[in-house]
């Protein structure tokens, strides 16, 4: 699984930084890949990286405002001439479905493919065989969500040598031992599938919060999150402009990602009135209290692989 952010400015995009969007690529879990948030330009991001719209599987869009969903309506656009034609899910908050669908429709945009909407509220919002996807209200100006991604426990590694030496031969038994299924060999023996297989592994558990001041629901989504994905919209020093706007200071993120016993935290939403030295400053503060934190930029991708976390370079 990578994270890649296409934009992690707040408010208007800069010439460093565009609006919100970060991209999860479940390409080798699922094949596609989920979008959180959409910016304006979105799509114009997208065209600088791997990512392609025909494998965009679902949405969640945190809240309301402009500078996180203005991208829509080009990119749902865009998506039909790319080839698109699988059911798309959009995931958001009451009043979503309605601005997409009249700006369609005025537009006299025409879609190749179907589009489910789904209301957000607190709760399962997705679950299936291999992921489930929990939402909670934040404290922003405007109801706002963040989101927890949990994967399920993976089926352990099966054993080829030991089925073989028990008589199993090759073949489509060894299939079904690795997935889970007892079988029965010619003899009449039994083969435990978790006689021959690894114990399975833990998923993984992404979180990833809209814009919010410092709540409690913040600190249950994030509970023991292999990576937190949280707004840094000020700074320490700026935390009082921060409180007024429905926004976090970096240290008000960091304060959540330790109560919540989060593993990593990557920090975006940066308002542009933070110049380079200024991020350095912010990043060095929140490294006091909490190691294994980021500050990201767009385009920048963090893979998640064998239980840790880094940068991710395709080169």
């Amino acid at each position: 699984m990578q994270i890649q952010f296409l934009g992690t400015g707040a408010g208007m995009p800069s010439k460093t930084r565009n609006t919100s969007a970060l991209a999860v690529k479940l390409l080798e879990e699922r094949g596609t890949f989920w979008l959180f948030d959409c910016g304006e330009a979105t799509q114009h991001q997208i065209l600088h990286t791997t990512l392609k719209p025909r494998k965009l599987e679902k949405i969640f869009i945190t809240h309301l405002h402009g500078d996180h969903i203005f991208g829509l309506p080009g990119l749902l656009s865009s998506r039909s001439f790319q080839g698109g034609e699988e059911l798309l899910t959009i995931y958001g908050p009451a009043g979503l479905k309605t601005w997409i669908e009249q700006t369609l429709q005025l537009s006299q945009t025409h879609l190749n493919y179907p589009i489910e909407f789904v209301e957000v509220t607190e709760g399962v919002v997705f679950e299936d065989d291999g992921f489930v996807v929990t939402a909670k209200p934040l404290q922003h100006v405007v109801p706002c969500f963040g989101y927890r991604i949990e994967q399920k426990p993976l089926r352990g590694t099966l054993q080829i040598e030991k089925a073989i030496a028990l008589g199993v031969p090759k073949g489509p038994l060894l299939g079904q031992l690795k997935n889970g299924s007892d079988i029965t060999l010619e003899d009449g023996r039994i083969v435990k599938s978790s006689d021959v297989t690894d114990p399975p592994k833990d998923g993984f558990i992404v979180t990833i919060l809209g814009d919010t001041r410092s709540c409690e629901n913040a600190v249950l989504l994030s509970e023991n999150a292999d990576i937190v994905v949280h707004e840094s919209t000020f700074d320490h020093a700026t935390e009082a402009l921060a409180a007024n706007y429905g926004h976090s200071t970096n240290m008000d993120a960091a304060n959540i990602a330790i109560k919540a016993g989060a593993k990593n935290l990557l920090l975006n939403h940066l308002s542009a009135r933070f110049f380079p030295q200024d991020i350095k400053n912010m990043l060095e503060e929140v490294h006091e209290v909490f190691e294994n934190a980021y500050i990201v930029a767009d385009f920048e991708e963090y893979e998640w692989q064998q239980e840790k976390l880094a940068p991710f370079s395709q080169q």
